[in-house]
């Protein structure tokens, strides 16, 4: 009965702040069961890693190039070029064209979270700002109970966006 009422409390606080800051048990199963109290109370979640995320913005909200590793091999035929480059959709904005009707909106959950830069960090602060309907939820750190803070407690004092 006590995740049921933990599960509210955390959803209004992603609802409030749009951006949290978690801290988990490093032996899991906390994630997932908040993933699903944020389902059952309307969202669609998307689980993915920070880790080579690159430029983030340009990954979640842009159409960004993407060129394929090289492995020592040249490319063999008249059509293929040596810097061919292809074309990623924006994740978080094909998510958001493809929500159900009665949806309250994406939950973007990310783990590894302690690889991403102050800079990274306060764009995705900043990005339910910019996108009502996204919220995040980014994996800050390890911690022996699931706790959460909103995200833009959780960047240095000592940063300062330019």
């Amino acid at each position: 009965m006590a995740l049921i009422i933990t599960g509210n409390k955390f959803i209004k606080d992603l609802e409030k702040s749009g951006a949290l800051g978690v801290y988990v048990p490093l032996e899991g199963g906390f994630e997932g069961r908040y993933q699903r109290r944020l389902r059952a109370a309307g969202y669609v979640t998307l689980h993915i890693t920070a880790r080579s995320l690159g430029d983030v913005a340009a990954y979640l909200t842009k159409v960004h190039g993407v060129r394929p590793p090289h492995l020592g091999k040249k490319s063999i035929g008249k059509g293929a070029a040596v810097g061919s480059v292809y074309y990623a959709p924006p994740i978080v904005t094909y998510h958001l064209q493809q929500l159900p009707p009665k949806s309250k909106g994406l939950v973007l959950w990310m783990i590894e979270g302690h690889l991403l830069s102050s800079q990274e960090i306060e764009y995705l602060a900043n990005l339910a700002n910019l996108e009502p309907r996204v919220k995040v939820v980014l994996e800050r750190g390890g911690d022996r109970y699931f706790r959460w803070t909103p995200l833009k407690e959780t960047l240095p004092n000592s940063y300062q966006s330019a």
